[in-house]
């Protein structure tokens, strides 16, 4: 049984359904093996009242286990304060979309501006965009933008960068017929040795993440022999970390991408984040999505514009800079008001008390004698510990004790057996580390 769109009539269906040349709904989805359609009516609930309704979602919400967080490897638990979601849910930015028409989108231009702004200045490079879906395509959308402008097509990725990054970048490379490399890592992180050996005429960019997926800080020492091999340097990074870290541009990156999501964006079960792209100004050309600019009109009044629109759907296809056409202009709201309500000093203050409580957790873990450190690097609020325990068992006993424990890294092969991935941010208190050790000694 095939489903209308409620506005639409009988008579509206059967006309567009002429205009296309067919008969039936059914013709539309006569491609498909018949096998893989639904057969009979569909058993659909009856409709509720909206007390009803609300009632039955909170039932459904309650089955959502709640767990202090541990866990970071590229979602975090971050403070949000709570004046974030009352500007938020204004219904002037419910729907808040591409703004084809400045003359009447003069406060959501101003954002995505103040956004470009602030990304600008947390990353020490000349330009931003508003914006890309989040930090996995932020980063596919810097391989291209190295891509095209160097004209060459081999690309070198650490491998200490978030796996679910690298997976996109591949997914991705596939179908652009890009090849892409690994460096490989030394105490968990990028071997320098490794990386400019594989320096050559066709590599297009090195792709590295600071801090790493490992938690680890990386050191760049190569910067100078990227650039003298006319690559560009990408970095991926935290922006969370930037107040305290070195930028992007005084490291010398050309390019600097992420996810938004540490600047007080709540995990959503995954999403919506926010990526971001800053660069140096002579990639302006070649950045995808929105560039909002600052301009005067006719009577010297501030006015907001789209500036340099030869881009997605303003030009044909072919020769956009990237198939985007949408940006994250909610969650953008939502990392400006952020960023604007700690100021350069209270984001100072978070990622202070975020490394010093990841320190804090690594240091009692340590004293239980249960773990032990893989690595001398310095790290931030993740850092990589190896035990001899069960970890899944491990895991499992903490999740019943109210934790959500370290990521076992197990995942990622034979070689990473035993070792975990910890992190503590912000919001997690001195009560709530001591309390989480004491479950892990209690597994024992």
């Amino acid at each position: 049984m095939m489903f209308k769109y409620f506005p639409h009539t009988d008579a509206d269906i059967q006309e567009m359904l002429k205009d296309v040349g067919l008969s039936s709904l059914d013709d539309l989805f006569a491609d498909l093996p018949r096998e893989v359609l639904y057969k009979g009516e569909p058993d659909l609930p009856e409709a509720h009242s909206e007390s009803e309704l609300r009632k039955k979602l909170r039932k459904l919400s309650e089955k959502n286990e709640k767990f202090v967080c541990f866990r970071g490897a590229g979602s975090y638990d971050v403070y949000t304060p709570a004046v974030i979601p009352a500007l938020t849910s204004r219904q002037e930015f419910l729907t808040s979309y591409t703004p084809y028409q400045p003359e009447v989108s003069q406060g959501t231009l101003q954002y995505i501006f103040e956004f470009q702004s602030l990304i600008c200045e947390l990353t020490g490079l000349d330009i931003s965009n508003a914006s890309v879906y989040d930090g996995a395509t932020a980063a596919m959308e810097a391989m291209f933008m190295a891509i095209a402008q160097t004209g060459r097509k081999k690309v070198l990725v650490s491998s200490a960068l978030n796996p679910r990054v690298a997976a996109v970048l591949k997914t991705y490379a596939r179908y652009r017929n890009v090849e892409l490399v690994s460096i490989r890592t030394e105490d968990l992180r990028t071997s320098e040795k490794d990386l400019t050996s594989k320096l050559d005429e066709n590599v297009a960019a090195v792709i590295v993440q600071n801090p790493n997926f490992f938690g680890t800080l990386e050191t760049f020492g190569y910067v100078d022999a990227v650039h003298a091999n006319k690559s560009l340097l990408i970095l991926n990074v935290d922006p969370s970390t930037l107040p305290i870290l070195k930028s992007p541009g005084e490291i010398g990156a050309d390019i600097a991408c992420g996810d938004g999501q540490t600047l007080g964006i709540p995990k959503n079960f995954g999403g919506p984040y926010v990526g971001f792209i800053a660069a140096r100004e002579k990639l302006l050309r070649k950045m995808p999505g929105r560039i909002c600019g600052l301009t005067n009109d006719t009577k010297g009044r501030r006015g907001f514009v789209l500036t340099l629109q030869a881009r997605e759907q303003h030009i044909r296809r072919e020769k956009a800079t990237s198939n985007i056409c949408s940006n994250q202009s909610l969650m953008a709201l939502h990392t400006v008001i952020y960023m604007s309500l700690l100021g350069r000093q209270g984001m100072k203050e978070a990622a202070r008390l975020a490394y010093n409580n990841a320190h804090y957790l690594e240091e009692k873990l340590l004293a239980t004698g249960l773990f032990k450190r893989v690595s001398s690097a310095p790290f931030f609020k993740e850092f990589v510990l190896e035990t001899a325990l069960d970890v899944p068992a491990l895991n499992r006993h903490l999740a019943e004790k109210g934790f959500l424990s370290g990521l076992d890294l197990g995942c990622l092969g034979p070689d990473f057996q035993g070792r975990m991935l910890f992190c503590a941010t912000e919001v997690r208190t001195k009560e709530e580390i001591d309390a989480f050790v004491e479950a892990v000694k209690a597994y024992v």
